[in-house]
């Protein structure tokens, strides 16, 4: 048997100039969700590991994995021959995935309000606000306005999240989002109307805006049931914009994820 004596040094770690499994499955998982939201990959279509490898030039280890995630976030199903199938979702699916994040969300907001929102998080969620409340104060509201907008809109989503101290909330919270038009950011501005269109998108924004602000409010005065059906209510406003979208196909072609959406005949 082989003896370490306490005198004999360690032996030195091998560096590996590879990058991790995890680092290389992330990478994979990021380049087929792109091309799966952005259409490149139909609903439908069948996928294999080796296909895969071939178009993406990874190792078949990390795209194994990567398949497997992107079927846990729902947008794959195994098929009964082997490989993967592109999911298609109706607007039923659609609908059900909004009104789910709204019950996490809401769940999320009121166990933040009943557990007690630190100092720093209200800190946040108060600097989104104002943020926010710069972007819509523009006299113009442009697709340069929106995207800030937008980024701002997912903060506030990912610290009502986070505020509620429950690392399952905040898991299920991500794990819904991650089919596109069900994210808070699931909703675009009207590509044709004019400036009447966009008008009525920017007010449309301004509501849900003050909803943030009232959910922030009750965060504050601890209510949790108000923050609860405050945050429900905000998903369902998501919900009606993707309906009139959906009616839309000029529209609806802007909509993150709207190629895996087929429309009810």
């Amino acid at each position: 048997m082989y003896t370490l004596r306490p005198d004999m040094p360690l032996p030195s770690p091998r560096l590996s100039s590879r990058p991790a499994p995890a680092s290389q499955t992330v990478a994979a998982q990021r380049r087929l969700r792109e091309l799966i939201v952005g259409g490149t990959l139909a609903p439908g279509e069948r996928l294999t590991e080796l296909a895969m490898v071939e178009r993406l030039s990874v190792s078949r280890t990390p795209i194994r994995a990567a398949l497997a995630k992107l079927a846990e976030e729902g947008l794959l199903q195994p098929l009964p021959g082997g490989g993967w199938g592109v999911r298609a979702f109706d607007e039923h699916d659609v609908a059900d995935a909004i009104e789910l994040r709204g019950t996490l969300e809401g769940l999320a907001a009121r166990l933040a309000a009943e557990r007690g929102v630190s100092a720093d998080s209200l800190q946040a969620l108060q600097d989104c606000l104002g943020a926010i409340d710069g972007v819509l104060a523009r006299a113009r509201f442009t697709e340069a306005s929106f995207a800030v907008y937008a980024e701002h809109n997912a903060r506030f989503h990912a610290l009502v999240a986070e505020a509620s101290g429950s690392a399952v909330v905040q898991r299920e919270v991500q794990r819904v989002v991650t089919l596109p038009f069900a994210s808070p950011n699931g909703f675009v501005l009207p590509g044709a109307g004019g400036a009447r269109a966009r008008q009525a998108a920017r007010e449309r924004l301004l509501l849900a805006h003050e909803q943030h602000r009232a959910v922030v409010e009750a965060l504050t005065r601890r209510e949790g049931a108000r923050a609860q059906a405050l945050m429900e209510e905000h998903a369902r406003n998501a919900r009606r914009n993707l309906a009139d979208v959906l009616l839309n196909q000029q529209a609806l072609r802007r909509v993150p994820g709207a190629a895996m959406i087929r429309r009810a005949a």
